[in-house]
């Protein structure tokens, strides 16, 4: 099908859009290394959020891949994830703030950087949320697209370098209108001493229904998750 959209997010930078029931939303790393940390709402009833937690434990995973769906606080099926060729997203890191990057990178000011400035996921989120009536009270656990953070024996967070190859791709479908806020930033558990946010495209086309059936007959809890998702739309 025709393209809807088509953009690319750079390194550092930030979009939201609505993505629309019956929509797929594809995302790709342009040059390996990226890290994009995804914020999702209900569209039309934004105290209906992500809920990272319940999208784990009910389909018994710490990993998320082509397969699972990602759950709202409501028990419905935010998006899809159709098609992956990357093989591991981490629900776990979080999303860094002005303060870990200044640690980790150093500063990295406006005034003698100019756009190559150093951004930080939180503040570049909430720019994002401010758009659609949202402030930091809203701001939740994000989920970090090509990375892969393992969890050791211990209960200790391992980021692990070079999950995500340049062209790999990563597949969202729509079963419900959907906010959808993303930033191209670094992993806040990537050891890197270096300040490089890698880019993002961005593709939106239309997509019929059966493509997610490779998630909704993953496990019964999905099949439930669609079942309670498409009541909204009886």
């Amino acid at each position: 099908m025709p393209l809807l959209l088509e953009e690319t997010i750079p390194g550092g930078g930030h979009t939201s859009l609505v993505l629309k029931r019956g929509q797929v939303l594809r995302l790709t790393d342009l040059q390996g290394g990226a890290n994009l940390s995804v914020l999702m709402l209900n569209a039309h009833e934004k105290s209906e959020r992500l809920n990272l937690p319940d999208s784990l434990k009910c389909q018994h995973t710490a990993r998320l891949t082509a397969g699972h769906c990602l759950y709202s606080d409501m028990g419905r099926v935010l998006a899809a994830i159709v098609r992956d060729s990357c093989g591991c997203h981490d629900p776990l890191g979080g999303v860094s703030d002005a303060r870990e990057v200044a640690a980790q990178y150093g500063v990295g000011r406006y005034q003698e950087l100019r756009n190559g400035f150093h951004r930080n996921g939180q503040d570049n989120l909430l720019v994002e949320m401010g758009k659609w009536g949202l402030n930091i009270q809203d701001l939740l656990m994000t989920l970090n697209l090509f990375s892969r953070v393992d969890v050791s024996e211990s209960g200790g967070l391992h980021f692990v370098p070079g999950n995500s190859k340049a062209g790999d791709l990563v597949e969202l479908y729509a079963p419900m209108d959907t906010l959808v806020l993303l930033t191209a930033i670094q992993h806040p558990l990537d050891p890197s001493p270096h300040y490089d946010p890698q880019p993002v495209r961005m593709e939106l086309e239309r997509a019929d229904a059966a493509v997610a059936e490779i998630c909704r007959l993953s496990c019964e809890e999905n099949q439930r998750g669609f079942i309670n998702t498409d009541r909204i739309y009886l």
